[in-house]
């Protein structure tokens, strides 16, 4: 049998395929790496480093380092491109803050993002303060998105003062009368853009926030009467910027195409009537191949970096250029294709549960002297028809159902239905295995099998907070262990975290061809197991909830050393602690403690407590108020 290697783990899981040349295994250790231009990060051995320096697991480790190399990935593309094909306008992308809020993110973004001038997006009065304080690039645009009252729009136009480069997005007929009023108050002229709804739509699981229908934005109609209201009142020198939006993780380049086409002839018509636009906002909707496939499915987008910007810069030109108009500057808004790639939950198996069990075949024949049942299964373990395998199953079907039938109406015994159970169980996992090299898919009456027969992998972590998407919306997100990648994974799994709901799982994973029931995972040794689940950075954090009370995780940011190897931790933010998450409840420490020490006193008096019992009792309860949520 040929030996597996690193390669062999690398398309099992497909790691070039959704890696970004980030991501890879050592050929020397089998641990998972991390590559940038900076260096080269060991995951495996980030992660003991922090387990003695007394960081526990649940633990997320973001990337300034890969976020470097996507920002430099997106602004390096379009500046090369617009120098190939001769565009007369500049690059101004833009990181829609929403897409990951956290201070330590959107600081390592605006630095990261200086040479390209990136600016921010906001679509709150939060988001918008944040933008003001942190981002002062003269260059760099701030775009006001979203539904705005008269104060968020007077802290926008006022900031103009600061050096701001602020745009006031009209999303909806009624914001023009404010914005004008807010800068006749501050006596500052605004910058305004327009949000349009157009006729194209997006491609993928949020085209149905495009099209006529859009929650955002104007019609056409609305406009053309916005344009007429701003000559009357003589401010159309203020209309800077149109935008559109086609939706989030846009599957198919074809449906940027057309979208980039007909936002650049209402440009064109717009710039005819007179208005002075600068910037053409083509909205996010970058995909990120989260399962490698390069294809059109909602996990996926059939196009690359370099395809998304050569359709972009090469349609807008060729638009301006056969209408006679001046190029606009191009602004982007993607958020996800920036940072997903730079976070990766780190989670420990802690214990795992199988139905195949190696010895169910022995156990079975075994009780075959006792139970004819037992003897019916031993004889179908024996002579099992690998050229039908359906055969087979309907054999061990029978004897299971009609052993299960005898049991209810009190005719076989628990010990029976038992043996009966791991029987049928060990017979449909050496189905599994025979067609397991074969190139052709299960039976349909068989592909159930390999989700039904899987290990349980229990795992300390919460879906609902980190991995949100993988459960509201099926998003597949890759996942593979951090080490031992060199060795062959024996077995198949699915994964369950500690929270006390159905769902609290993941049991859809990227494949090649498709999306797979199971993962492929190691048998554990005794020694600690941890899996990555890759590609976290956009939304996950954002949208994550409390479920059963399982608060934020410990975060660590890690740089690589360019000198030498090794890395060092630019910041930790410790996850949050039992006492936290209850407050955000309106528990409070004190009320517990207190209505707990009364519960201890009125069991000393009834002598149902020693006081040294109730002492350490009330210890560890004050103790666990501080620990953290997950398991240590």
């Amino acid at each position: 049998m040929r030996r597996w290697t690193v390669e062999d783990s690398r398309e099992l899981y497909q790691v070039e395929a959704w890696g970004a040349g980030l991501f890879d295994i050592d050929p020397t250790t089998g641990h998972a790496v991390v590559t940038t231009e900076r260096g080269r990060l060991d995951l495996k051995q980030i992660v003991d480093d922090c387990l003695r320096r007394g960081i526990r697991l649940p633990l997320l480790i973001r990337l300034p380092d890969v976020l470097q190399a996507r920002v430099d990935a997106l602004g390096g593309t379009f500046v090369d491109t617009m120098e190939r094909l001769g565009y007369g306008g500049v690059y101004r992308g833009v990181y829609p803050i929403k897409v990951n809020q956290e201070r330590h993110i959107v600081d390592d973004f605006i630095r990261s993002a200086k040479r390209w001038h990136f600016g921010l997006e906001c679509g709150s009065k939060p988001e918008l303060q944040v933008a003001l304080a942190l981002q002062d690039d003269p260059e760099a645009l701030i775009v006001i998105n979203g539904y705005k009252d008269e104060e968020l729009i007077s802290m926008a136009v006022a900031a103009r003062e600061l050096g701001r480069r602020t745009v006031v997005v009209v999303e909806q007929p009624y914001e023009l009368p404010m914005i004008l009023k807010s800068a006749a108050a501050v006596g500052v002229p605004p910058v305004m853009g327009a949000r349009i709804k157009l006729g194209s739509t997006g491609a993928g699981r949020w085209r149905h926030s495009s099209g006529d229908r859009a929650k955002f934005g104007l019609t056409m109609q609305q406009l053309v009467e916005l344009v007429s209201e701003l000559k009357a009142a003589d401010s159309l020198s203020c209309f800077e910027l149109l935008h559109y939006h086609i939706g989030s993780q846009v599957t198919n380049i074809r449906a940027v195409r057309e979208a980039v086409h007909e936002g650049a002839r209402v440009f064109c018509e717009l710039y005819r009537m007179g208005a002075p636009l600068r910037y053409l906002d083509v909205g996010g909707g970058l995909g990120v191949d989260y399962d490698g496939s390069r294809t059109d499915f909602p996990s996926s987008m059939n196009y690359d970096l370099r395809e998304y910007v050569q359709v972009v810069v090469e349609t807008v030109k060729s638009v301006c250029d056969r209408e006679g108009v001046p190029h606009p500057d191009i602004v982007t808004e993607s958020g996800r294709s920036l940072v997903a790639h730079s976070a990766v939950l780190i989670t420990s198996v802690l214990g795992t549960t199988n139905l195949d069990s190696s010895d169910s075949s022995t156990t079975v024949k075994e009780a075959a002297g006792k139970f004819a049942s037992a003897k019916s299964l031993a004889a179908l373990t024996d002579d099992i028809d690998a050229k039908n395998p359906q055969r087979t199953y309907h054999a061990a079907l029978a004897i299971k159902e009609e052993t299960f039938a005898r049991f209810v109406m009190g005719g076989a015994t628990l010990e029976e239905r038992a043996i009966v159970d791991a029987g049928f169980n060990a017979i449909c996992a050496r189905l599994i295995r025979l067609q397991n090299g074969d190139d052709e898919p299960l039976h349909e009456e068989l592909e159930h099998l390999p989700r039904s027969l899987a290990d349980i992998y229990f795992c300390n972590f919460s879906v609902f907070q980190s991995v949100p998407d993988s459960w509201a919306v099926s998003q597949l997100f890759p996942i593979m262990p951090l080490a031992r990648l060199e060795e062959k994974p024996t077995r198949r799994a699915v994964l369950a975290d500690l929270t006390c709901d159905s769902d609290g799982k993941i049991d859809r994973f990227i494949d090649a061809r498709d999306v797979k029931p199971t993962l492929d995972v190691h048998a554990l040794d005794g020694q600690p197991y941890y899996l990555g689940i890759f590609l976290l950075g956009a939304y996950q954090e954002t949208l994550g909830d409390l479920h059963n009370l399982f608060g934020d995780t410990h975060a660590i940011h890690v740089r690589a050393i360019p000198e030498h190897p090794g890395y060092v931790i630019d910041a930790m933010v410790e996850g949050d602690s039992v006492e936290e998450v209850l407050a955000y409840m309106q528990y409070d420490r004190k009320s517990l403690v207190e209505a707990l020490r009364r519960s201890i006193e009125d069991a000393y008096a009834r002598g149902m407590m020693t006081f040294e019992a109730g002492n350490r009792l009330m210890e560890a309860y004050t103790q666990r108020l501080r620990s953290y949520t997950y398991l240590e």
